[in-house]
């Protein structure tokens, strides 16, 4: 049996990067687990929470003055229906008073 170079170089080649990632990766293991790392955890979260909260604040602002620009559209296209019933009401009064004039 014959082993060629190549073959045996990149065993080992492989061997050392599983020894390098299994290092790192329990390296990393503890990094992540440190009291350090907990505290930062703790402060992203607080200031994600923090941040959600102004923005359903902001939601909400954005929300109730929607509905008090609703509000006054709707008032105000009644107020326009009022208007055009009183000019519907004056011009029909006059086209009876002109019809009533030109009779007598």
């Amino acid at each position: 049996m014959q082993i060629r170079m190549e073959d045996n170089g990149m065993n080992w080649f492989k061997a050392r990067l599983i020894g390098y990632g299994f290092l790192l990766g329990t390296a990393g293991v503890k990094l992540l687990t440190s009291e350090e790392a907990k505290k930062l955890y703790t402060s992203v979260t607080a200031a994600g929470m923090r941040v959600a909260d102004e923005v359903l604040k902001t939601a909400q602002d954005v929300r109730e003055s929607c509905d008090d620009i609703a509000a006054d559209a709707k008032s105000y296209n009644e107020e326009l229906r009022k208007q055009a019933d009183e000019r519907k009401i004056r011009e029909a009064r006059a086209l009876i008073e002109s019809l009533g004039k030109k009779e007598a």
